[in-house]
C-alpha cells in the first residue's frame, strides 16, 4: 500500500514515524510539504518521497489530508480530480463530511478521523467514521494506517464525532490542567519546583498504568485509596465541595457545542 500525504505537520510526522516503524519502506510513503526545510527534513529523518506544494501527485491508493482545517477546503478543491477514486482520509479537525465530500466533488471514499496529540508519542487514540461511499476493504486499510499512532474507536454516527473531540481530542489539555494544578499544590506545600513536577508527574503517570492494568474501574480504585477519615477522604471531599466532577461535565459538553459551530463555521466556506 501507498500513502500520500498532503501536509507534513506534527500528526503527518507521528503517522509517518509510526508507520514505519509498522514495517511500511519509505519508497511507499510520499508527503506534500510546501516549506523546503521541512521536505529536507522529512526526506533525511524517515527517508519518504517529498514533493513541492505544486507537484502532480503519485498514484496512491491511500491520501491523508493533514493541512489545517482553514486550508482544507481551497486543498480539497484544488486537488478534487486528482484525488479522484482513491480513499481519502481527513485528519482535520472539524471538517464535516458532507463538506470535504462536496470540495472534492463527491468522487474520493472518504474516512474522517479526530487524532489526539498524544499521537506524536505513539500514545494517541483517534475516533473515525467511515464515509457512506468507503468499503469494507477501506476500513482495514484506514485502520492499519490509524493505528501506527495509537488506539483507534469507529463511530456510527459522524455526530459523535464531536463527543470524541470533546474527551480525546481536547482531553489531554484537561489532563495537563490537573498535572499543571497538582504541580502547584505540591510547590505551595514547600517542595522546589523540579520536585514538585517529579511528585505529580510521577503520580499521574503511575495512576494511569495501574487503572490500565486493573479490571476494577475508576470509581474502585479511587476507594481502594481512600480510608475512612482519612487523608485522602479529606481531600476528596473539598474537590466534591468545589464541584470538580460537574465541572468536568460540563467542560466536555461546552467543548462538543464548540466543535459543532466550528464545523458550522468551515463548512460555509
Amino acid at each position: 500500500m501507498k500513502i500520500l500525504f498532503i501536509g507534513g505537520g506534527n500528526m503527518a510526522t507521528a503517522m509517518l514515524g509510526g508507520l514505519l516503524q509498522q514495517g511500511f519502506a519509505g519508497s511507499d510513503l510520499y508527503v506534500v510539504e510546501p516549506s523546503a526545510d521541512k521536505r529536507q527534513q522529512l526526506q533525511a529523518e524517515f527517508g519518504v518521497q517529498v514533493l513541492a506544494e505544486d507537484a502532480a501527485l503519485p498514484p496512491t491508493e491511500v491520501v491523508v489530508l493533514a493541512v489545517k482545517p482553514q486550508q482544507l477546503p481551497a486543498v480539497a478543491q484544488a486537488r478534487a480530480a486528482e484525488l479522484a477514486g482513491r480513499l481519502v482520509i481527513s485528519i482535520a479537525a472539524g471538517i464535516r463530511m458532507v463538506d470535504l465530500d462536496r470540495w472534492l466533488g463527491h468522487a474520493a471514499r472518504l474516512v474522517r478521523v479526530m487524532p489526539n496529540t498524544p499521537a506524536l508519542v505513539r500514545a494517541g487514540i483517534s475516533g473515525a467514521w467511515l464515509g457512506p461511499h468507503a468499503t469494507a476493504a477501506d476500513r482495514v486499510s484506514a485502520e492499519r494506517i490509524l493505528s501506527s499512532t495509537g488506539a483507534l474507536v469507529w463511530v456510527e454516527d459522524e455526530a459523535k464525532l464531536d463527543a470524541i473531540t470533546a474527551i480525546s481530542g481536547s482531553g489531554p489539555a484537561y489532563v495537563f490542567y490537573f498535572m499543571e494544578s497538582l504541580t502547584e499544590a505540591a510547590s505551595q506545600l514547600g517542595f522546589d519546583a523540579a520536585t514538585a513536577r517529579q511528585l505529580a508527574y510521577a503520580t499521574f503517570d503511575g495512576a494511569i498504568k495501574l487503572a490500565l492494568a486493573s479490571s476494577d474501574s475508576a470509581a474502585t480504585l479511587r476507594e481502594k485509596v481512600t480510608s475512612k477519615g482519612g487523608t485522602t477522604e479529606a481531600a476528596l471531599r473539598v474537590l466534591g465541595e468545589q464541584g470538580v466532577q460537574a465541572a468536568m461535565v460540563l467542560a466536555a459538553q461546552a467543548a462538543e457545542s464548540r466543535a459543532a459551530e466550528l464545523a458550522d463555521e468551515l463548512g460555509r466556506q
